[in-house]
């Protein structure tokens, strides 16, 4: 039985790669899809289990949340002690293992194929858990997507799957990790495209959203299938409400630029020690702490309270102000938090505000507290991540309500414009990465060769021969009608030879010998004989279509001949790809 698994899986795994190199291998996506999905699911079900039980029997009051309970001197101590571990535990790693969250996704995914090992989730995982118990204004969505698209890029990596399948794969981790969190499937699966991949394809949508499905199946098996937040019945009362929903939208956009300035100006701050920076954070977080201790954790019991009417006027504006101040500072000094639970506390406390506001102002037309609460949460969610989108699916997800969406589209609308057009700010995430001196690629043409693997359009039409060959050993090697052969030197292939200037080669050597009588040789050279030679770079066989003209450029051959380790220390060669090549199958999908 051993035996037959063996055999199988050295035919089908072979198969199933070659046909994931192509960007039309819908039902081998859907599979890997669905793995993704389940896994990340596990994963996020053990993570949130490893934040709750410690929490709900360390705090007094009842749940996860009850940070308010504690008395002053531990809310004050709690975060401090918290942070400076953090900062010894992240002094000790090297400064590349200390990257976590969805930036790190994004760096991964531009320049390293999605490539995320298993040491950098284990950092996740552990710095994602610390922060929520010790008390930092922080998320766990933010980490969950790290976790979910880590697991998901390992398990392409295991299998030895092309780049560009690794990168799908990433893309599904994430939409699954948000589906997990929120129970929200169709906004896990914009997220993952408007948000980390920036771009949308047919074939990517099938395995994303059968991800993001089977995440959610997972962890409504545990926690049932009601949504992150208790939504009330929620409508706009009158369209007179409008002027004061568009005057909300700009305050809210205003907020979140002056967030995504916060953190901008703290990251400048990234050269100096990392155990300094944390215990800095720690250090801030205390007076936050003492004086408002809702802005301890992710603060989901205070969002629920404010969807649901309970809280009055000044504790939702301060807590609204000090969570955007203490969470945007914290960050930008390097505190590993998630930044999309905030971003909901902070929409959510100054909507429901506003709302009060606007039940003063005009009590008749006025809608409840929470239909105010629910579009802030929106609205800051769009414009801090500047993906409206994802905003919008994910307010109608979560209220369950059509009668949302004219409302949510148009403050998140304006709350997005606000705040990248008015006062020039890119996506939070964008910004960190360009903070750590990096950028984000997402031109149509980089796209479209990322999602190509080099085994999709290589030729397979090769034969790899010695450089010295006797006639009789060429004309062996003409018989198998090669297109190319991969002359082999001292060090592995040192050339790309048409196969039909040998023949030629031959051909008149033979006339020569016949009309001349000249003696036959017997040993040719092919690097030494008339030929249409090119200079030769490997590539490895998973490898897009993008890091192949990365590879031209920077090793200036003129061809590439594509390769895997079989076994340690031999490589294989599959096929030969040439730069003409992938400037034809670009525009040939492009026509």
């Amino acid at each position: 039985m051993r035996k037959i698994w063996h055999q199988i899986t050295e035919q089908l795994i072979p198969v199933f790669r070659r046909r994931l190199s192509g960007v039309d291998a819908l039902p081998q996506l859907a599979v890997l899809g669905l793995l993704s999905g389940l896994i990340t699911g596990a994963v996020i079900l053990v993570f949130r289990l490893a934040i709750e039980w410690p929490l709900e029997h360390f705090l007094p009051g009842e749940g996860s949340e009850s940070f308010e309970s504690l008395d002053m001197l531990t809310r004050g101590l709690l975060p401090l002690a918290g942070a400076l571990g953090l900062g010894l535990l992240l002094h000790r790693l090297a400064p590349h293992n200390r990257k976590v969250g969805i930036v790190h996704v994004m760096e991964r995914l531009n320049y390293h194929q999605g490539y995320i090992s298993f040491r950098s989730a284990m950092v996740q995982f552990v710095s994602g858990v610390a922060t929520v118990t010790s008390g930092q204004s922080a998320g766990r969505e933010g980490p969950a997507v790290h976790l979910g698209a880590a697991f998901s890029s390992l398990m392409g990596q295991w299998m030895r799957l092309p780049n560009n399948s690794i990168r799908t794969l990433v893309a599904c981790g994430c939409a699954a990790a948000i589906s997990a969190s929120f129970n929200t499937p169709i906004s896990g699966v914009i997220f993952a495209m408007e948000v980390v991949m920036m771009e949308y394809t047919i074939a990517g949508f099938t395995p994303i959203i059968l991800a993001a499905v089977s995440a959610a199946i997972v962890t409504q098996a545990v926690y049932g299938a009601e949504p992150a937040f208790s939504v009330p019945a929620l409508t706009m009362n009158s369209l007179l409400e409008i002027p004061w929903i568009l005057a909300i939208a700009v305050i809210v956009g205003i907020a979140a630029a002056l967030f995504i300035h916060l953190v901008d100006s703290m990251g400048k701050h990234h050269h100096r020690p990392v155990l300094l920076r944390i215990a800095v954070a720690g250090l801030l977080m205390v007076p936050f702490a003492i004086l408002i201790p809702e802005t301890m954790g992710i603060g989901y019991d205070t969002v629920n309270e404010t969807i649901n009417g309970q809280l009055g006027f000044w504790l939702l504006l301060g807590a609204g102000v000090a969570k955007l101040l203490i969470t945007s500072l914290t960050i930008g000094l390097g505190m590993p938090s998630g930044v999309i639970g905030p971003t909901l506390f902070m929409g959510a406390t100054l909507g429901g505000a506003m709302g009060l506001i606007g039940a003063q102002i005009a009590p008749e037309h006025a809608s409840s507290v929470g239909f105010y609460a629910m579009l802030g949460m929106g609205a800051m969610m769009g414009a801090v991540l500047q993906a409206p989108l994802a905003a919008l699916m994910a307010l109608m997800e979560l209220t369950r309500n059509p009668n949302i969406i004219l409302p949510g589209m148009l403050i998140i609308t304006i709350s997005s414009l606000v705040t990248s057009e008015a006062f020039g700010k890119r996506s939070l995430f964008l910004t960190i990465l360009k903070n750590q001196g990096l950028s984000y690629q997402n031109s149509p043409v980089i796209q479209a060769l990322r999602r190509v693997s080099v085994g999709a359009i290589m030729d397979r039409s090769i034969l790899r021969t010695e450089r010295h060959l006797s006639v009789e050993e060429a004309r062996k090697v003409l018989k198998s009608e090669p297109k190319w052969l991969v002359v082999e030197g001292s060090n592995g292939p040192t050339a790309l030879l048409p196969a039909v200037d040998l023949a030629r080669y031959l051909e008149d050597t033979e006339k020569l010998v016949t009309e001349k009588e000249m003696e036959a040789p017997t040993d040719i050279d092919l690097m030494d004989i008339p030929a249409n030679r090119r200079d030769v770079a490997p590539v490895q066989y998973q490898a897009t279509l993008e890091e192949a003209l990365n590879e031209f450029d920077a090793t200036n051959a003129e061809a590439l001949y594509v390769q895997r380790a079989v076994a340690p220390m031999i490589q294989r060669v599959y096929g030969v790809v040439l730069k003409s090549d992938i400037e034809s199958y670009y525009q040939y999908r492009r026509s």
